[in-house]
């Protein structure tokens, strides 16, 4: 197990037909070598999950990966108001290349590239 630094940038949308760089995801999170969210490891030390949110009309957000019932979340602040999910990210390869589904707060769901996983030497 090893904590790794990974980004999503947003694959495609109406607004972004080619994708954008400037919306991003920096997540960091513990991976097996399948690329898998070493769940252990999170359970360990939950609070080292994190996520740093970056679109270019807003202020960058800081929050926490974790469960929530049987899905995931990005979280921003106590409570579930800001909340955005994630699906069967536990089964859910997060290597260079590939795609997942998240639905923002607003209700929004969008598509992200894996464009880097990056292993973190001091995690």
């Amino acid at each position: 197990m090893t904590w790794h630094l990974i980004r999503l940038d947003l694959a495609r949308a109406d607004a972004y037909p080619d994708g954008s760089h400037e919306h991003c995801y920096l997540l960091r999170l513990p991976l097996d070598d399948a690329g898998l969210i070493d769940q252990a490891a999170l359970h360990a030390a939950p609070e080292q999950a994190t996520v740093l949110r970056s679109r270019p009309d807003q202020p960058e957000r800081t929050g926490h990966v974790g469960r929530a019932g049987a899905g995931w979340v990005f979280s921003y602040a106590p409570g579930e108001g800001d909340d955005e999910a994630l699906f069967h990210l536990e089964t859910h390869p997060l290597r260079e290349g590939d795609f997942l589904t998240l639905t923002e707060a607003s209700g929004e769901t969008l598509c992200f590239e894996v464009i880097s996983s990056r292993a973190l030497a001091d995690a």
